[in-house]
This record gives structure tokens, sequence and C-alpha cells, in this order.
């Protein structure tokens, strides 16, 4: 099928442009059309978007923007828009820019600077990975990756384990087995579902407890793909010990004073205050 791309001027500003995650179709005609008429595209790698590019026979002149980029090149890119006359594009490796990806700092000094900032919307993990989950979809919380070391990640964890929202993260295939071993940890049997490879030809979606997880994968010489970490909302059991003790470290991350504390969590789960409280003072001293 050819697509036609209308040969337009866009006017200056500053344009983040949505990118396939897997699947080089997964392209809007409209993001298709800003990358052929945009004066220069700013990406995170010119290689990885080159392949797009040269995909759609696209011939717009690339540079690199990423996160380590210094405050010279922002200032760089608001004289080019602001001077210049010059339409951009961001675009990231893959999805949409600033959602785990660079352009949270360009988009907010080119907005100060009183400069256009225009989305144009497509793929995305987070939510292409939900949708295939089987989790609650009608409220969830994106919490972006998890930290690479364990004290962090345990922490990070236990911080979000008694949110009623299906939790979605990011992971590294080189960090999945401990997040998955962290989760079991911290999650017991709860829900877990990580999808891989999404859109592209080896898409996976695996579910069940941590543990099930963690076994179906045991003996895999390698995952390879990006990977969306998704678990289901907490469900209060009244007088679940193992639920209880989860209520309690949540709240003793924040710091709460133990006797606020025994009244919120005793007004969740229904357990007695005063055992509330005396198992947080255990669980605090340990």
């Amino acid at each position: 099928m050819k697509i036609e791309i209308n040969d337009i001027t866009y006017p200056a500003g500053l344009y983040l442009v949505a990118t396939p995650i897997g699947n080089l179709k997964d392209i809007t005609l409209r993001a298709l059309e800003a990358l052929s008429n945009v004066d220069l595209i700013y990406c995170e790698d010119t290689r990885q978007t080159m392949k797009l590019l040269n995909a759609y026979s696209i011939k717009t002149r690339t540079a690199v923007y990423h996160d380590h980029s210094p405050e010279s090149v922002r200032a760089k890119i608001i004289h080019q828009i602001s001077e210049e006359g010059k339409s951009i594009a961001l675009v990231s490796d893959a999805g949409m820019p600033l959602i785990s990806d660079p352009g949270h700092k360009l988009t907010k000094e080119v907005s100060a600077a009183g400069i256009t900032v225009t989305s144009l919307p497509g793929a995305n993990a987070v939510l292409t990975g939900l949708q295939l989950s089987g989790l609650p979809s009608e409220v969830f919380s994106f919490l972006g990756f998890l930290p690479a070391k364990q004290a962090a990640r345990q922490s990070e964890l236990i911080k979000w384990s008694t949110m009623d929202t299906t939790l979605i993260f990011y992971e590294a295939k080189q960090r999945l087995t401990k997040a998955l071993l962290d989760i079991q940890k911290i999650y017991g049997e709860r829900e877990v579902v990580v999808a891989r490879e999404l859109t592209k030809k080896f898409e996976e979606v695996i579910s069940g407890s941590a543990k099930d997880i963690l076994d179906s994968i045991k003996d895999r010489t390698e995952l390879k793909g990006e990977f969306v970490l998704l678990i289901a909302p907490y469900k209060v059991e009244k007088n679940t010990d193992d639920n209880v003790e989860a209520l309690i470290r949540a709240k003793l991350t924040k710091n709460m004073p133990v006797k606020q504390l025994a009244e919120e969590v005793a007004l969740i789960s229904g357990w007695p205050k005063k055992d509330v409280y005396n198992k947080a003072l255990l669980l605090k001293n340990t």
C-alpha cells in the first residue's frame, strides 16, 4: 500500500512525535507527515530513528538529544525555533517522548520561552501492556522504572503495596528476575503480568503470581525485549496477617507515628487497634 504524505509547511515550534514501540506499521499518518516536513528531527539515537525514517523514505535531517544532553543543546534548540523559525520534531527510540523517555527538560524550557509545543500521540507500551494484561484498567498507576538496587526497589514496592489500582512498571531484562523475587516477597500471591516484545512477532504476555512467572521462565536462556510489569490492585482482606503487615510496612515507610498508623490500619483492616499498634512496634524495630 502506497502512503501519500502531504508536502506542507509546519510552523516554527516543537512537535513531540510518538514512534512505534516495535512494529514499524504502528505509526500515524500525522506523524509521518510531520517527520517528513519539519526542518529537523531530534532523537535519542540517530541509528534507531533512521530505521523508521528509511522505512518510509523520509529524508529529514536528524540530530541527537537525550536526557544527558547539556543545557547548551536545549538553548540551541530554543534558538533554532525562536530565532531561526525552524520547526523541530522530538522523538524517542520508541513510544511517546517524555513517558519514561527524554524530553521533560526541553519541553519545559521551550514552553517557558513562549514557544508552541504540540503532541502527536501514538504507540505507548504502558497502555498496550495494560490492555493485554487482563487486569483492571479503569484506574491504574504508572510508576516508571523500578530502582536498580535491591533495597531501593523493595522500598518502592512496599510504598505502593496497598494501592487499590493496577500498578505498572517498566523493567530491564537483566533485572527482571530480581524484581520478580522482590515482588514475590512483598506481594505474595497477588496476580502479576509480564508483557514483552509488544507489537512484535514474538509478543508474549505471562500471567500468574510472581512465583508462577519465575517458574515459567527459569529454564529460558534469554528473555529479549522491553518489559512492562503489571501488578493487580491491593484488596483488603480483614484479619489476614500478611495484608495487615503490608499495610503497616507501607505506612512505616512514610514515617507515620505509630499511634496514627494503628488507628488507620485498624479502620481499614478490622484488626483491634492494640494488636496493630504492637505489630507496628515489632516491625519498626526489626
